[in-house]
């Protein structure tokens, strides 16, 4: 008997024992997924640090935008990270006068330029032949060390060859990365100046254009004012206008 309630005992402590264990390990935090280091120049998805898997939002606007790319209706496409993506927020009265275009904004918050080029790769530019491609791309690279203007620059070219393979003839208006932070001296203004400095390179006056417009959002010594960008990054309506009449005449030229 004594035996018995024992075995009995023993059981239930280690049945109690286990519900707790279970329990701590539900509560403890997760640990982000170590993902491999991205290369600027080598195409890649965005990863979600939690899963380990393509990000969601990610594969949902790519999907999006393979499905307007089947449609082959676009003439012009806004390819880039948020500041593209923006048209569709703070710029979507601006964006209005594309219409003639059948513009597709194909921007994505957060995207680096390997991101881009995946894109590219994947089916964003499959049944769509665009007369021109409104490309800007490079400044969500800038915080990585390991990013070199070089790399980043050659990985824009990357995506231009990779446009090119799937539609010869569409025209890039390659746009200068635009300014970021306050001032001239500041680590992202100089490294974005670096990356500038190598794609406008690119140009070959014929299939790309490289157009710097970022002096027009900025004051006579450089400065960069939160009326302007107000996160010193991102565009409010105003600016968006002012990029519109920028690039108006260069984009219809290319359309032609």
């Amino acid at each position: 008997m004594k035996r018995t309630l024992s075995l009995l005992l023993g059981l239930s402590l280690f049945a109690a024992t286990s519900v707790v264990a279970q329990e701590a390990k539900k509560d403890a935090p997760k640990k982000a997924i170590s993902l491999p280091a991205q290369q600027a120049d080598v195409a890649a998805p965005k990863y979600d640090a939690k899963t380990g898997q393509i990000n969601a939002g990610f594969a949902k606007s790519h999907e999006a935008f393979v499905a307007i790319a089947k449609k082959g209706e676009a003439q012009v496409v806004f390819l880039g990270d948020s500041i593209t993506a923006g048209w569709a927020g703070n710029g979507k009265d601006v964006f209005k006068e594309y219409a003639k275009y059948n513009a597709a904004n194909f921007g994505i918050g957060g995207d680096q330029v390997q991101h881009v080029l995946w894109r590219v790769e994947n089916g964003e530019f499959e049944g769509i032949k665009p007369k021109a491609v409104v490309l800007m791309i490079g400044t969500n690279n800038v915080g990585n060390a390991l990013h070199t203007p070089e790399m980043i620059a050659n990985g824009i070219k990357n995506i231009i060859a990779a446009i090119h393979q799937r539609s010869p003839d569409t025209k890039v208006l390659l746009l200068a990365v635009f300014p970021r932070s306050a001032k001239p001296t500041d680590a992202p203004r100089v490294k974005n100046s670096q990356v500038n400095a190598l794609i406008a390179k690119l140009d070959d006056g014929k299939k790309v254009h490289y157009f710097d417009i970022g002096a027009k959002f900025l004051t006579a010594d450089g400065t960069l004012e939160k009326s302007v960008m107000p996160d010193l990054l991102h565009l409010n309506a105003a600016s968006y206008q002012v990029e519109a009449d920028a690039i108006r005449e260069k984009l219809a030229s290319l359309v032609k």
